[in-house]
């Protein structure tokens, strides 16, 4: 009989929403339950069955049966059916709490590691990848031009598996209820932190301008954020040679936009710019849009605006 499933309205039904035990001396043509027996229990007669919960919240019945022609239930054993019921709802209330309790721990450890990976580990790889990337330009005439394509094989490693470590971060927050997607990110930080480190390696700080409310911006919508503004500044750090750089990140009620502007010589021609392809392709898929102008005369604007709805 395992698998057997009985309807809503019958006997252990009702019960099971919070009735009264109910008893049958034959349960097959008792008018309360005659019309809810499965095929499978017809060689049964006898029947009981108790509410089992605690703390007044009732987690479903428990139902015994005899063979057809075995005596009925007593009303002892129907009191006694519905103290085990009783008791077998706390053990499964305490399992239930026991279980509960690990999953709480067990996402608090998820977001610890995910928290981890991205403002330690992404941090200091980008870092890294950035400093070699300035070695690489300033010692260009030095280098044979084989090690010259060695050290920007280990730049565009850094940077894939920068992106790898962002997609388990991903999958580390988002899975759980807990951790979802709509998991409000601190954008206003990270901003910080990647203008920071932009500072450090171009020898000047940017300017950072922040304007409206970043503290419920979705975690998905902040990662693209994010994203675009370490693009943007690992271009003017690799390629602009400017002397100003410009961060604007605003909030209203369009969504997010993000300027960065810088006065320096624009992207060389023949550079690779992949990484602002990926940014116009996220713009795309989150209905976003995105806006690149370089100019040797004017220097470079990157815009990307992301709505919020």
């Amino acid at each position: 009989m395992r698998g057997l499933a009985l309807p809503a309205d019958s006997a252990a039904g009702q019960v099971a929403r919070g009735g009264e035990p109910v008893s049958s001396a034959d349960f097959t043509v008792d008018p309360r339950t005659a019309p809810y027996v499965p095929a499978e229990l017809h060689g049964y007669g006898p029947f009981a069955a108790a509410p089992f919960g605690s703390g007044g919240r009732v987690l479903g019945s428990l139902t015994v049966y005899r063979k057809r022609g075995r005596e009925p239930f007593s009303a002892g054993t129907v009191e006694m059916l519905v103290a085990f019921a009783a008791q077998a709802g706390v053990v499964l209330a305490l399992a239930e709490g026991a279980n509960a309790r690990h999953r709480v721990a067990l996402y608090e450890e998820r977001e610890r590691i995910a928290r981890e990976l991205h403002d330690v580990i992404v941090q200091r790889l980008y870092g890294a990848g950035m400093q070699l990337d300035r070695v690489r330009r300033n010692m260009r005439k030095r280098f044979a031009q084989a090690d010259g394509a060695r050290l920007s094989d280990a730049i565009d490693q850094l940077d894939q598996t920068i992106e790898e470590i962002r997609g388990t971060v991903r999958a580390l927050r988002s899975p759980e209820p807990r951790h979802d997607t709509g998991t409000p990110a601190d954008l206003a930080e990270s901003a910080r932190g990647e203008v920071r480190i932009a500072g450090e390696l171009l020898g000047y700080p940017p300017t950072l301008e922040l304007s409206g409310e970043f503290a419920d911006v979705p975690a998905e919508r902040a990662d693209h954020i994010r994203a675009a503004l370490r693009e943007a500044l690992s271009n003017v750090v690799r390629h602009s040679g400017a002397s100003e750089t410009r961060v604007t990140l605003t909030r209203d009620s369009g969504g997010v936009k993000l300027r960065v502007r810088d006065n320096g010589s624009g992207v060389p021609q023949g550079v690779a710019t992949r990484g602002l392809r990926h940014l116009a392709e996220r713009a795309d898929a989150a209905g976003g849009k995105f806006f690149l102008n370089s100019s040797p005369s004017l220097g470079t604007l990157v815009a990307f605006d992301l709505p919020l709805d």
